[in-house]
Parts: C-alpha cells; sequence; structure tokens
C-alpha cells in the first residue's frame, strides 16, 4: 500500500491507537488502536502475556503509535512495553501522557515519546501527540497524566507552538473520538489545540469504545453496532476516526487540500477515488463540534472515511489485481509461518470440546436460549466446586464483563477460551450466609454501577490479568493465522474465493447480507464498506448467579456465597451489608485454588460435556445468522 501510494503520489499514514484502520491524505492513514493484551491466545498464553505476540507485531511498518490500557493493568507487561516494544519505534510510539518508573534510575519518565514532530514523504509536517484516556486502572509503577494536567504543563504548549511550520495536528490515542462519550478526553486536547492554533487542521485517531450506545426510545434493544465504528465532525477542518472493537475493522480516512507550501505530491491522483466531502456533520449522531475553524483554512480541504471489515477476501477485493496469488509478499509469508510455529509452540489449538451452538453476549435478550450467559450459570453450577464443601449449597456470582467475545458453533479451543473469557480472576467466598441476605446480592449489584477496575482495588494482586470491560457482539475474523490448511490453498482456490466476493461487493443492493456493523455517524450512514443486516443488541446484567447443591425442596437457611476476587471486597461486601449483614474484607478466603479462574471454567466444562462431534466438530454460521 505503501508503494502505491508513493506511485500515485500521496502519503500513507499508518496509525496503532489499539485496534487497526487505514486512512487516505494527500495524506492517508491507517490506525490500530493499542490494547495488545487480553483476549487471545498468542498474546495470553505467555508469561509475561505479549512476549511473542508483541515481537509479531513489530513487524508492522507503523508510522504513529500509542499505548492501550491493556498495556499498564500489569507491572511486568508495562516494563515489557516500555524496554522492547516502545523501542522497537522509537519516537512513532507516543505517550503524551503515561510515564513509568525507570528501575535503573527510580525516576519516572515516558514510555514512549512525548510528541513527533516529523515531515512525510512528500512534505506535509506534522506534530502528532498520544493521550490515553483518564485511565486509573495502571499498576503503581506507571503514571497516567490527565488530560486538563497535560494540556497546562509547558512542553505540550511549546509543542503546540512548535518554532517549525505545522500543516497538520495528529492526535491518537487509546480514547473515545467523540468527545461526549463520559470516558473521552480529546476534547480538552482539541480545545487547546485550535485555542492556540485556530488554522491548522487536526486529524484524530481514537479507540477504546468497546460497547454500543442504546437507544433512548427502546433502552433494552439498539439493532445497530455503530459506537465502535464512529467518523465525528469537530470544526469545518478536524475530524476523528474510531474503527472496531478489537481486530475485526480496518478504518480508511482520507482528506485533501491541506494548506502547505511544502507539499510536493499529487492533490488529486487518478485511478482512485478522491475525499470530496466537506467536514459537515449531516447526520442525526450527537454533535461534538465546539468550534468553527476561520473559513480562510478551510476552503479546500475536504474528507472521506470507509470502515472495512477485517478479512483477506476484503483485502484481496481492494488491492487491485492482487485476488490471485500475488496478493501474499514473501515478508508477509514468513510472517505467516511465525505465527503458525508460534501457535503450535503453544499448542493453541488443542480441542476442548465441540460448542453445540452459537452463544452470544448481546444478541439474545438475558435468559434466552443463545444468550452465552445461561450458558455460563450452567457451567459455573457444574464446575465451580470445593469438593470438601460439595454438599453445601451455594450461590456463584460472577460479573458479566469478565466475557471478553461470543462463542461459536463448533472447536472450542484453548485458544478460544481467552477469546471468550481471558481474565484470571480467582473464586472466593464466604461461608454460611444466611440465605435471606445473600440472596440479596445479585439484585443489589445489578442495580449499581458497572464494575470497573480501579486503582484503589487493595485486594488483588496485579501480577494476574483481572481486569475487564462490557464488549457487544460481532462477528468474528481472526486477527492471528488462520488453520494451516488454508494456507496451502492454491491459486487457483484464492480466484474462486475472490472472484465470489467481487461478485457480493459490487451486487451492493443484494438481500442476502451477512449479519454486521450497520454504522451511523457525522457523515452518515455510507461508511460501512460491505453492507450488512444488522444484529439485535440486548442489555445484559452487570452479574450473573448460579445456584447448586441446592435442597430438592424449598430453600437452605445457609448458603456458601462464591464470588470473583474482581468484586468480592470493593463491591459484594458492601452489597452483603446493604442486604443486612456484618461482613468484612476478612472474612473472604479462596473457594478455589487461585490457579482455577475464570479462564478456567469452561474449559473444564467443555471436557465433560462438550465431547459429541470430538475430534470433527460441526461448525456453525456465526453470530446473528438464521
Amino acid at each position: 500500500m505503501k508503494h502505491k501510494a508513493g506511485n500515485l503520489g500521496v502519503d500513507l499514514l499508518l496509525v496503532d491507537t489499539g485496534r487497526i484502520r487505514r486512512n487516505n491524505l494527500e495524506k492517508t492513514h491507517t490506525e490500530l488502536q493499542g490494547d495488545l493484551h487480553d483476549g487471545n491466545g498468542l498474546s495470553d498464553a505467555t508469561t509475561p502475556n505479549g512476549a511473542i505476540s508483541n515481537v509479531i507485531f513489530e513487524n508492522v511498518d507503523y508510522d504513529l503509535l500509542t499505548i492501550g490500557n491493556h498495556e499498564l493493568y500489569v507491572t511486568e507487561v508495562a516494563y515489557e512495553t516500555f524496554n522492547q516494544f516502545s523501542k522497537a519505534y522509537g519516537d512513532r510510539y507516543i505517550t503524551s501522557n503515561v510515564q513509568i518508573i525507570n528501575p535503573a534510575t527510580g525516576e519516572l519518565e515516558y514510555i514512549g515519546s512525548k510528541y513527533r514532530y516529523f515531515t512525510t514523504d512528500h512534505g506535509l509536517r506534522i506534530m502528532a501527540f498520544g493521550v490515553l484516556y483518564d485511565f486509573t486502572g495502571n499498576s503503581n509503577v506507571s503514571k497516567v497524566i490527565k488530560a486538563r494536567d497535560l494540556v497546562k504543563e509547558s512542553w505540550f504548549l511549546d509543542a503546540v507552538n512548535y518554532p517549525q511550520p505545522i500543516d497538520l495536528f495528529v492526535l491518537l490515542g487509546h480514547n473515545p473520538v467523540r468527545t461526549t462519550v463520559s470516558s473521552s478526553t480529546f476534547g480538552i486536547i482539541y480545545n487547546t489545540i485550535r485555542g492556540q492554533r485556530p488554522n491548522i487542521p487536526i486529524q484524530a485517531f481514537g479507540g477504546h469504545t468497546h460497547i454500543r450506545c442504546v437507544s433512548r426510545a427502546k433502552k433494552s434493544l439498539v439493532y445497530s453496532l455503530n459506537k465502535s465504528r464512529d467518523f465525528v465532525v469537530y470544526d469545518t477542518i478536524s475530524t476523528g476516526l474510531e474503527s472496531g472493537r478489537y481486530c475485526e475493522t480496518l478504518g480508511w480516512a482520507s482528506m485533501s487540500g491541506i494548506n502547505s507550501s511544502t507539499f510536493k505530491g499529487n492533490q488529486k491522483p487518478r485511478g482512485v477515488p478522491n475525499p470530496t466531502r466537506k467536514a459537515v456533520k449531516v447526520s442525526n449522531a450527537t454533535s461534538t463540534a465546539t468550534a468553527s475553524a476561520p473559513p480562510s483554512a478551510t476552503a479546500n480541504l475536504v474528507y472521506s472515511r470507509r470502515y472495512l471489515d477485517w478479512n483477506r477476501l476484503t483485502f484481496e477485493y481492494h488491492a487491485t489485481g492482487s485476488q490471485e496469488s500475488t496478493f501474499d509478499y514473501h515478508s508477509g509469508q514468513r510472517v505467516t509461518a511465525e505465527i503458525t510455529q508460534d501457535r503450535k509452540q503453544l499448542n493453541l489449538t488443542a480441542l476442548y470440546g465441540c460448542a453445540p451452538e452459537t452463544y452470544c453476549q448481546s444478541c439474545k435478550p438475558f435468559g434466552a436460549d443463545g444468550n452465552i450467559f445461561g450458558l455460563l450459570q450452567t457451567a459455573l453450577a457444574a464446575t465451580v466446586v470445593n469438593e470438601s464443601r460439595a454438599d453445601v449449597p451455594r450461590l456463584i456470582i460472577i460479573n458479566t464483563g469478565s466475557i471478553r467475545f461470543d462463542l461459536v458453533k463448533g472447536p472450542f479451543t484453548f485458544d478460544d477460551s481467552f477469546i471468550v473469557s481471558p481474565f484470571d480472576d480467582a473464586f472466593q467466598f464466604i461461608p454460611n450466609v444466611p440465605y435471606n441476605i445473600a440472596s440479596q446480592v445479585l439484585g443489589i449489584l445489578n442495580a449499581g454501577a458497572f464494575q470497573k477496575r480501579s486503582a484503589d482495588i487493595e485486594s488483588r494482586d496485579l501480577s494476574t490479568r483481572d481486569f475487564d470491560f462490557n464488549a457487544p457482539s460481532i462477528p468474528a475474523d481472526a486477527c492471528t493465522a488462520p488453520d494451516d490448511n488454508k494456507h496451502a490453498q492454491s491459486a487457483s482456490a484464492l480466484r474462486r474465493r475472490a472472484e465470489t466476493l467481487t461478485r457480493n461487493l459490487r451486487n451492493r443492493q443484494s438481500p442476502a447480507l451477512t449479519p454486521g456493523y450497520t454504522t451511523t455517524d457525522d457523515f452518515g450512514t455510507d461508511g460501512d464498506d460491505t453492507p450488512h443486516s444488522k444484529i439485535p443488541f440486548y442489555r445484559q446484567p452487570n452479574d450473573i448467579q448460579a445456584n447448586a447443591s441446592f435442597p430438592a425442596s424449598g430453600l437452605p437457611e445457609t448458603v456458601d456465597l462464591v464470588f470473583l476476587d474482581f468484586i468480592g471486597a470493593n463491591y459484594v461486601i458492601p452489597a452483603l451489608i446493604k442486604a443486612g449483614g456484618n461482613y468484612t474484607k476478612a472474612d473472604i478466603s479462596y473457594y478455589l485454588p487461585k490457579t482455577f479462574t475464570t479462564n478456567s471454567y469452561l474449559p473444564a466444562y467443555a471436557k465433560r460435556f462438550w465431547q459429541a462431534g470430538v475430534p470433527n466438530c460441526p461448525v456453525g454460521q456465526g453470530v446473528g445468522s438464521k
């Protein structure tokens, strides 16, 4: 792509903010959103996690990168990022508001560069900042500077008012681009830059928004996956792109007409679509614009944006002339071979069992067939058992945020266990709690706020992967290597697949749409590269509960109240007190060994109850399919 951009006389930038995307300007950008850990066996099956996967990521020639919150929870992961990953990219890895204690000096220093000022191949002069949202769940060796404090620092203001000319500000971050999202701090950065430099365009690339918005008309249901893909208009010369949640979207943004005395490229390359749209909000999405740039600065600036489904066929379709074996470069085949070898080394394809159907996080109402949390209630009751207390009635509570993704009908492997439930939260309990008190806890938890990690949780060992977020449901395309036999497909097979894709993509009015993203952003509804049917979204509770070893009739007088150590001290204890109990942290102990975690119970369940069809598991059609 960069070679093609060079031939067209434009600049292509590849940008990482914690997920992957792409853009095209006189200048083009591509973006990945930061979180490189938690949710895939290739990263999570090593100690520290990312020890193998980070080396693979380093093959990607990013122009700008920044850090995600999942690089900061665990001390050893944070230091690996500081000592290895950031050094691989030098000044391209930007952490404007994230510092770490250098163990050699005992002093705080930035994990990456504070900013990057550079000139593109065709002469555009760019000032870039990388800003993480105001994250508070980092381990105590790192520091996240709040945005409101960052914009007051002298170095930041000096960089905004850099003595060398700036044609474009690029703001990247694991940070929602829509400033009305409560966790976004981009508005603070934008307002500061715009107040100092009113005539310079700002292009933002964001991430972290794993959840979808809920319709005010139907608070329990939303029919489109639109807030993980987003394009916002800040003012007439400033926009922001956010594409996807994990590794299922490649976002493309292009802009042309930047006022630059040194740009020597092509303003209107031939043979490819050119951006045509002014930065004017046309949809009904919530506005984020807070200022208007002077008309003199906006005369020629035009934009486009696109959200590409992350799969080989999409990339083959858009890589003109590459539908045959020429799509594969030797460097890419080398990385594929490395991934395949690493997967074999980690035994990621080890089969636990055959999932009998597809279970989704949010495409079905809680309690309905196909909702994953009903499966989890069954699995928890069957596997979370302290044999010395197996006959004691127990309530088992977990937070729904411990589940990261859907579980699709077919093989359930070691790798899938990380994709669905990657976190290592262990099971604690309080014995012999009166049932009339314990039975109130779930309702109290679900009436409260969604449970997130905060810096003041004292009862947990931050050497474990014990953090979470609430994630919606989408069809998944693997971000790592496909099965080995797929790499051995012949050129003729690739041609047949590409021809089928081409027919499907050209027939944009085809009624046979696959379920997926249906996006509305500030430019409207035409951003999705491949049209999809809508996947329903239903709200899920904060927590779920499984009951086990209850008497055949009636209710027990007392129960073992079992819960995750992630929620025990800071959520369950207050709920017990609210229910009329008199409990403290001192009453909590571990119900099972700490090695049996939220990453353990589904594999244990599959080994016992999902053996039908092994080793030739029948495969389902995925989430949202009828």
